[in-house]
């Protein structure tokens, strides 16, 4: 029985095959091309957007960001390997209608679009919005440390630099004294120990000279810590694990998983950050008031307060901070507050009743004790290693409180955090092989996580509702 062959190589056909035959009717690219063929790129701050009336042709921009799409929906991120792809792929050629850009080319307009990408992932969250694909009723929200182009190697810190500096100074001075000795002649067993002196001593004057350079750059911006390679990178730590790179935010609607808003800042925690990212996923979603969900990376007072005037209900579980715990004394929660009296009740049916008031940080904060009390207190052992307990209440206390009631009353919704939103950071970072940037530079870097959580969205959606369905959106 004969194979099935093709074609010969150097045979001419009367009728050559379309490359439309290539590209089947639920073809991604086929909603890539009609998506942007939708989008106003003059508005969304596209260079170039209309052509001019003289001067050498340029690339259409529209074509650009279909090969962009098409590239970070496909792992393909390389500026390279999208130019070799664009002329290899059936898919690109058929998006592309041919068109070869160089890798130079590809490059250029990332770097000279970068604000304009957040604005295409608003766009089709907007699509979303329209396909009902959000539930608008409870947001997950959580951040993610992706890799930059810097290594730790080329990342000092403040104590850093002021270690080396001191060390610095004294090998110096060591080097100085003994290069002084050879010179009165009090040292002449090795001839040519005064000039390798002299190599050392011209080098070390030179990497300290770098090193102060860069302790009056940090002095002069109050940071901590220089990234050398990417300057706006920081030094973070997530899980025991160190690396130099940046905090990646996200908003993910709990009814499909898809993310509402992102953001990339290098803030190396997360506290701050909750209000303001979920802020703008209300603006997309058209809503005045929703539910958040996140993880105790987000509890602070001030945040939690702006999220309830923003019209946000948070649910953040409250982190165990200080040493009582960590010694098996009593948590602070086994101290009741008595709004009425403002005392509290201790574990061992004591009023704390004495206060002192204190500001830290621009923060009120009231302490509750009771000396007399603990002095007699049969349980104190349990409670305390000092004279006597005191507990801190801080300005925001009432409305961490009330949070932590509602949280206590639905405790299933840290479940429904996780799962909601360790979906896209773990298809961004597994099967999308994108945890860590190309780019440099924190503008540049949110450029290029807009066209990942828009390669993730376009995943989703098209998994949910498939590319005909999504077509017929764009066209309606």
């Amino acid at each position: 029985m004969e194979y099935i062959e093709g074609h010969a190589r150097d045979q001419a056909l009367l009728l050559p095959a379309s490359v439309e035959d290539y590209v089947a009717a639920d073809n991604p690219v086929r909603f890539i091309d009609a998506f942007v063929d939708d989008l106003d790129l003059r508005e969304a701050g596209f260079q170039r957007s209309r052509p001019k009336p003289t001067g050498r042709p340029g690339y259409d921009p529209a074509d650009l960001l279909r090969l962009y799409l098409y590239g970070y929906l496909n792992r393909v991120r390389s500026t390279r390997r999208l130019a070799a792809e664009a002329a290899r792929n059936l898919e690109l050629i058929w998006l592309l209608r041919g068109v070869r850009p160089d890798f130079r080319t590809i490059a250029d307009f990332r770097r000279d679009n970068q604000a304009s990408f957040k604005a295409v992932f608003r766009a089709f969250v907007l699509l979303c919005r329209k396909l009902d694909l959000f539930g608008r009723e409870l947001l997950a929200v959580d951040g993610t440390r992706l890799k930059a182009v810097n290594s730790r190697a080329r990342n000092v810190s403040r104590e850093q630099l002021t270690t080396y500096l001191a060390a610095a100074d004294a090998r110096l001075e060591r080097y100085l004294a003994e290069l002084d000795q050879i010179d009165r002649g009090e040292d002449a067993a090795d001839t040519g120990r005064g000039d390798m002196l002299a190599t050392k001593i011209a080098r070390l004057r030179e990497q300290r000279q770098a090193s102060a350079a860069l302790m009056g750059q940090l002095e002069d911006s109050s940071e901590g810590q220089v990234s050398l390679t990417d300057p706006d990178a920081r030094l973070m730590v997530a899980h025991s694990r160190v690396t130099v790179g940046y905090n990646a935010q996200v908003a993910v609607d709990a009814k499909h998983s898809l993310i509402v808003e992102q953001h990339v800042t290098n803030a190396c925690n997360d506290m701050g950050l909750l209000a303001p990212t979920v802020g703008a996923a209300m603006d997309a979603l058209g809503v005045e008031r929703i539910e958040a969900v996140a993880d105790m990376g987000y509890h602070s007072g001030d945040d939690i307060v702006a999220c309830e005037a923003a019209g946000i209900t948070p649910y953040i579980p409250r982190p165990r901070r200080g040493t009582a715990v960590g010694n098996g004394l009593f948590p602070k929660e086994r101290f009741r507050y008595d709004p009425e009296a403002d005392v509290y009740h201790c574990p061992g049916g004591q009023v704390l009743d004495t206060r002192y008031a204190s500001v830290t940080r621009g923060h009120l904060s009231v302490q509750y004790s009771s000396p007399a009390a603990c002095a007699g207190c049969q349980i104190k052992a349990r409670c305390t290693t000092g004279r006597w307990r005191r507990i801190n209440r801080g300005e925001h206390e009432a409305v961490i409180e009330r949070m932590a009631t509602r949280l206590a009353k639905r405790p299933g919704i840290l479940a429904i955090r996780k799962s909601t939103v360790e979906h896209p950071f773990g298809s961004i970072k597994q099967w999308m092989h994108q945890g860590a940037f190309l780019m440099r530079g924190l503008e540049k870097v949110r450029a290029e996580f807009s066209l990942t959580a828009l390669a993730y969205n376009l995943r989703r959606a098209i998994t949910l509702i498939g590319v005909p369905g999504l077509i017929q959106a764009v066209q309606a």
